[in-house]
């Protein structure tokens, strides 16, 4: 007997549809493993990583070589065997870098770390000059460099036809904007924003992927000269999280995009900010 009347009327019903459920779970399993390998998560083994010699992009090396996989670093400067020097300001230098990392992964990169940045003062008032100047070095650097490795790699994916992944490291001020004296940065960042999801749109049917982060105030020597220049502890107060990033917070989102991430989270922007910048 029915201990009540509902139960008496949908105890059929549930039947069929746990039954039907189970149908299609199956279904769905044996569909999964059917299916390319661009809709799992392959192991990705070498990474090319702009801009590790320092704050976020060091603490993201460190990250990714202690998951066990094989970074390439980069620098102006090099500062160890793992690094290729390479001076981003130079337009052809990315395509220098990225043969000879291509070259050291013995033919195979899989995933694009794209954290290599400058953020330097420009005032207004500067002269026509030296505000082009400026304006065309932290463009060139942050946004430029960042688009001719992002279109390297997707070009070296699509030849191989291999999976791929790009990370993005842009900034908040790509959504909010910046200070007076950051016009450059925060259109470098933004632009950085508009390229990651055009690749996102363009080619994930081809399994390459991208993914973009977009940190606020970070413990590096790059935000405290700025933070000094803007009142110091006084901008904690648009904080609420009641301090800035460290490094290592923003080395763990970006180790998750290039390990990790599910694929349907391809053409996301991952904010860290400390809520300070909420969409």
């Amino acid at each position: 007997m029915c201990p009540s009347l509902s139960d008496c009327g949908m105890r059929g019903k549930r039947s069929d549809a746990v039954r039907d459920a189970d149908v299609l779970a199956q279904a769905a399993g044996q569909g999964l493993d059917d299916r390319p390998s661009r809709t799992t998560n392959r192991v990705m083994t070498t990474i090319l990583l702009t801009g590790s010699s320092r704050g976020i992009g060091k603490a993201t090396a460190e990250a990714l070589r202690n998951r066990g996989v094989t970074v390439i670093g980069h620098a102006t400067r090099s500062t160890d065997d793992h690094t290729i020097a390479a001076d981003l300001t130079d337009p052809k230098a990315p395509r220098r870098l990225w043969d000879e990392a291509l070259e050291r992964a013995g033919g195979r990169i899989d995933v694009l770390i794209s954290n290599a940045g400058v953020f330097e003062s420009n005032p207004l008032d500067a002269s026509d000059t030296d505000w082009m100047d400026q304006w065309e070095r932290t463009l060139g650097i942050n946004l430029t460099a960042s688009a001719q490795l992002s279109r390297h790699a997707v070009l070296h994916w699509l030849d191989k036809g291999q999976e791929g992944r790009i990370v993005h490291v842009a900034s908040r001020a790509g959504h909010r904007g910046d200070s007076p004296a950051h016009w450059h940065y925060a259109a470098s960042k933004g632009g950085m924003l508009a390229l990651h999801k055009t690749i996102a749109r363009a080619y994930a049917g081809k399994g390459i992927l991208s993914f973009a982060i977009t940190p606020g105030f970070t413990e590096t020597s790059m935000a405290g000269d700025y933070l000094a220049s803007r009142g110091g502890p006084g901008l904690l107060a648009d904080i609420p999280l009641g301090r800035v990033a460290n490094p290592e917070e923003i080395a763990a989102v970006a180790a998750f995009c290039a390990l990790d991430a599910p694929p349907s989270l391809t053409g996301a922007t991952l904010d860290a900010n400390g809520a300070s910048y909420v969409r």
